[in-house]
């Protein structure tokens, strides 16, 4: 599907897209992260339902723990607007944590480890910290699990739309996302999704640009989460401006900036969860450990044995896990590859052909060991629900193993 370019700013464009929402749904909710994406979709639709008096403006927040004073208190301010009525979803949260082997997920707000976290739950009067207060919900539920099943719960089977701060330019997933041909649709429009029987994805915003947002934010005055205005300082430019939490496999190249921006949060960052502060040392700058880079092979070795190298130096249900997913890539390879040029799984082969999943060889699977690739997706894997079961299965097994042999140690 090629770009078609429109006759009408993008400012028009979404305006007509959430008139066109308000016109075909009898909900409608914004999922708000306090970003600049969010924070400025979520005033164009305040503008739009107060027009068509279909205040108030429904919102959802997930609250990953991890956040920004300056993000919270943007929430707090959007939130406490007449204009809002917000479901603030403060709950334990299975999260990944890609700055440590060891610790592969953490769980947000876990009521165990109150002491531990990052900052205190807030006190709003939207916050949901209950964990009884959906009938769906269970500690340790994924993000990706429970999105779909807040749908679901909110539309009480009337015809639902969530709008959703994706832009397209900002990752080929989300191009995606918005291009896929195959998706069920709302009477045609692409930048619509159905995800449930009665519930739509909608992308308002779709095509707009980082320059968009923020000429947008100065044109119509609108607030915004003040922590841009530190990371301006701190030499970002807007296009490498990001807010998640920091321990994801992506965020983390931007975990250094808390040490900067908010340093009083930073220690509880750190101690938050296993491997941040070498994340920290390691992922600024797109280092060679942690972001883009270059896999240095140790002398005497082949990419092949320092897999196998490195994967003897992991935790053994780490080591299981990734040894499985290499054995499938294998196998397909072997099987596939006289195809695609490739009699043979090489020690290593053209970088930039590894970087377009089109070539296999050890070196990138040694990429993903070094950069802690849980779900392989430098193997062209991705995440599945019953692996999330059969992981958290391992860990615990291999923690009640850990634990014994330490006891029998002390006893003996």
């Amino acid at each position: 599907m090629p770009k078609t370019y429109l006759n009408k700013s993008v400012y028009d464009s979404a305006i007509e897209r959430i008139n066109y929402i308000f016109d075909h749904f009898s909900k409608v909710y914004v999922s708000f992260s306090g970003g600049k994406d969010s924070g400025l979709l979520l005033n164009l639709v305040i503008e739009i339902a107060r027009q068509r008096d279909r205040l108030p403006v429904n919102v959802l927040i997930v609250d990953f723990e991890a956040q920004y004073r300056h993000t919270v208190e943007h929430v707090e301010r959007m939130i406490s607007r007449p204009e809002i009525r917000a479901h603030w979803v403060c709950l334990p949260i299975h999260l990944r944590n890609a700055v440590s082997q060891i610790q592969p997920h953490w769980l947000c707000w876990d009521p165990d480890r109150r002491d531990a976290w990052i900052r205190q739950m807030p006190e709003h009067s939207a916050v949901i910290s209950d964990e009884t207060y959906f009938p769906f919900f269970h500690r340790g539920m994924e993000f990706e699990e429970f999105v779909p099943e807040y749908g679901k719960w909110i539309s009480e089977r009337d015809r639902t739309a969530c709008l959703v701060a994706i832009r397209s330019d900002e990752s080929l997933n989300r191009y995606r996302t918005i291009k896929n041909e195959r998706k069920i649709t709302l009477g045609g429009q692409q930048w619509t999704t159905q995800v449930t029987e009665h519930v739509y994805n909608a992308y308002p915003i779709y095509d707009w640009r980082t320059e968009d947002i923020w000429i947008a934010n100065g044109r119509f005055g609108y607030d915004y989460n003040k922590i841009y205005d530190l990371m301006h300082l701190a030499g970002l430019t807007i296009h490498q401006m990001r807010l998640c939490q920091p321990y994801g496999d992506d965020q983390r190249k931007g975990l250094w900036l808390f040490k900067i921006l908010e340093p009083e949060t930073w220690g509880r960052v750190v101690q938050r969860v296993e491997g941040a502060n070498f994340g920290n040392r390691y992922s600024k700058g797109q280092s060679h450990v942690m972001g883009n880079f270059k896999v240095i092979l140790p002398p005497g070795h082949t990419y092949r044995s320092y897999a196998k190298f490195l994967l003897g130096t992991m935790p053994p249900y780490l080591a299981e896990h990734y040894r499985k997913k290499i054995l499938i890539f294998l196998k397909w390879w072997r099987k596939n590859g006289k195809k695609h040029g490739y009699s043979n799984i090489p020690d290593y082969t053209d970088p930039k052909l590894e970087a377009q999943k089109k070539a296999p060889s050890w070196r990138r699977i040694c990429k993903v060991l070094m950069k802690n690739d849980y779900w392989c997706k430098g193997l062209s894997f991705s995440q599945t629900k019953r692996e999330m079961e059969r992981q958290l299965a391992l860990i615990a097994k291999y923690m009640e193993e850990s634990n014994g042999e330490k006891s029998g140690n002390i006893n003996n």
